[in-house]
């Protein structure tokens, strides 16, 4: 069984609050590549700033996906992820029409249930990592909610409840994991 669990959707829609509180119940989790990546630019030459160079940005998020991806494979458990290689692939065939997502998307699946969070305004909010304004993340959403069924995904929205309460509902939503030995 494929325990790579994928949540992606809106920026600023929860997915780092979330991802915090499945770290916290001891499971295994992957922090979105985006976000790592501005980081280490800011902290470097900056070439590779999605506000500098997009496709440069998604280029490398598709690489640190992969890897992400393949390292996974080696958690016992369920492994959350927040955003992956799919989400960086639509960006980069949004930004250039290179036909990538599909072959990637083929080569590299996660579990066939993925989560998106909606768009919610109420908590959403800009910072040194997330520059875009709503409008844009909005749109990001609706590229990423129409990409994930043609790519066979059984695409589920969350709620907008409590984290905890959103931690359960994707538990709960999840076919129990096999005992292991």
């Amino acid at each position: 069984m494929n325990k790579s669990v994928l949540i992606s959707g809106c920026s600023g829609g929860g997915k780092s609050t979330l991802l915090a509180e499945f770290a916290a119940r001891g499971h295994a989790i992957v922090e979105e590549p985006g976000r790592r990546i501005v980081k280490e630019e800011l902290e470097g030459d900056g070439a590779a700033l999605p506000w500098v160079d997009m496709a440069a940005f998604a280029g490398r998020a598709i690489e640190m996906a992969i890897a992400d991806h393949k390292a996974a494979r080696e958690q016992a458990g369920w492994t959350f992820f927040d955003r992956g290689l799919i989400d960086a692939a639509a960006a980069l065939q949004h930004l250039t029409g290179e036909p990538v997502l599909e072959k990637l998307g083929a080569a590299h699946r996660y579990h066939q249930r993925v989560f998106l969070t909606p768009p919610w305004p109420e908590i959403y909010t800009t910072d040194p990592e997330r520059r875009h304004g709503f409008d844009e993340a909005v749109a990001e959403y609706d590229r990423l909610a129409a990409v994930y069924p043609t790519l066979g995904y059984d695409v589920v929205t969350l709620p907008k409840i409590a984290v905890a309460d959103r931690a359960d509902f994707i538990v709960d939503s999840l076919p129990r994991e096999p005992r292991q030995q």
